[in-house]
């Protein structure tokens, strides 16, 4: 009973836990798949655990991911979303990794991986509590940056869109976003956007 209670105080305290932060503690992974039949843990994936009645946001993908990749940022079009700077919600994460790292697989849910790398990688990064879960996440003048760095990928118009809603809503300034700008080395690519928008 003694380590069902620490089990689920950790659970309680993180939001998310996966099986080896569990076992991390000394319990053993019988105890997890008891405490799952007893209604006392919920499996939200492979290796992945809530507390019983916890409640998830549209966020839960990204809480997932985050978990599994802990070395990974949020980045791109999801987070757009997290920023509230898009009504869309994707239908995958985007993640970064920086370039040479490991990339994992995964089944679920779909996951667009973009490699990042040196400073660009490092720059802009938050963290940020989602249900009580802390997620890595890019800012939103790294984020605008990044759109139009992966134009290709995420389209031209999402990232001129993306560009107008932040200047409109003052979520990053100007000089926040060139600086994000000359890292990504886009600055000569937003520019005339940023110009035509304020």
């Amino acid at each position: 009973m003694k380590n069902k209670e620490k089990i689920l105080k950790l659970v309680k305290k993180k939001g998310m836990v996966t099986a080896s932060d569990l076992e991390k503690t000394g319990v053993y992974r019988n105890l997890i798949y008891e405490m799952c039949d007893e209604g006392l843990l919920v499996r939200q994936s492979r290796g992945l655990y809530s507390a019983s009645g916890a409640e998830f946001s549209e966020h839960l993908s990204l809480i997932e991911i985050s978990k599994r990749s802990p070395d990974s940022v949020i980045c791109l079009i999801s987070a757009l979303a997290v920023h509230s700077i898009t009504t869309q919600l994707p239908h995958e994460v985007w993640i970064a990794v920086k370039r040479g790292s490991w990339i994992p697989k995964y089944d679920s849910p779909p996951v667009n991986v973009t490699v990042i790398s040196g400073t660009a990688f490092d720059f802009g990064i938050e963290k940020r509590l989602v249900n009580g879960v802390e997620i890595k996440v890019y800012s939103v003048a790294k984020t605008v940056a990044d759109c139009f760095k992966f134009r290709n990928k995420v389209g031209l118009d999402v990232a001129v869109e993306a560009l107008k809603e932040v200047i409109r809503s003052r979520k990053a300034s100007v000089d926040e976003i060139m600086k994000a700008a000359d890292i990504c080395r886009v600055g000569s690519v937003i520019r005339p956007y940023l110009e035509a928008v304020i």
